[in-house]
């Protein structure tokens, strides 16, 4: 039996598609150049580097260890041009707020405080009032201790 299993596995092997590598995948590759290329790594932790390659792709960063428990702190840009020929430009820092990127591109929040509707500050005082009633040991006629009431009445 597992002669007869063994010689289906090698059977399956045999069959199995080779590839053509007579055709060259590379050939459809684009190669970039790299314009420019300084790396600056210094004994005290500081680092700089500025990239440039020929499809106009730019990055500058630096850093260096002056963030709470000697954490890297970071700051730089980076700029490309999207597959839609918009450019882009990016400018960040990272420190112990986080990665904090701005860019006229970044989707933006809405300003805040934006108005409240009345009826959600109606329902916050509501449930403010019932808090403190609660804290004095009120309890309305809707509410129980006993647990959920599974009847409905008239507002």
């Amino acid at each position: 039996m597992k002669f007869v299993i063994l010689a289906a596995l090698a059977a399956v092997a045999v069959a199995a598609p080779k590839p053509d590598y007579s055709q060259s995948s590379h050939e459809s590759v684009e190669h970039v150049p790299i314009l420019k290329d300084v790396r600056v790594h210094e004994d005290d932790g500081s680092y700089n580097f500025d990239i440039e390659t020929g499809n106009d792709i730019v990055l500058s960063q630096s850093g260096s260890p002056d963030g709470p428990d000697g954490a890297v702190v970071k700051s730089g840009s980076y700029s490309y041009t999207a597959p839609d020929g918009t450019p882009v430009h990016v400018t960040f820092v990272a420190d112990e707020n986080g990665y904090q990127p701005q860019s006229d591109l970044l989707p933006v929040a809405p300003a805040f405080p934006h108005p409240i509707p009345q009826f959600v500050l109606d329902q916050i005082a509501f449930a403010a009032e019932e808090d403190a009633a609660r804290g004095r040991g009120e309890h309305s006629a809707e509410s129980s201790e006993d647990g959920p009431s599974f009847s409905y009445g008239a507002p």
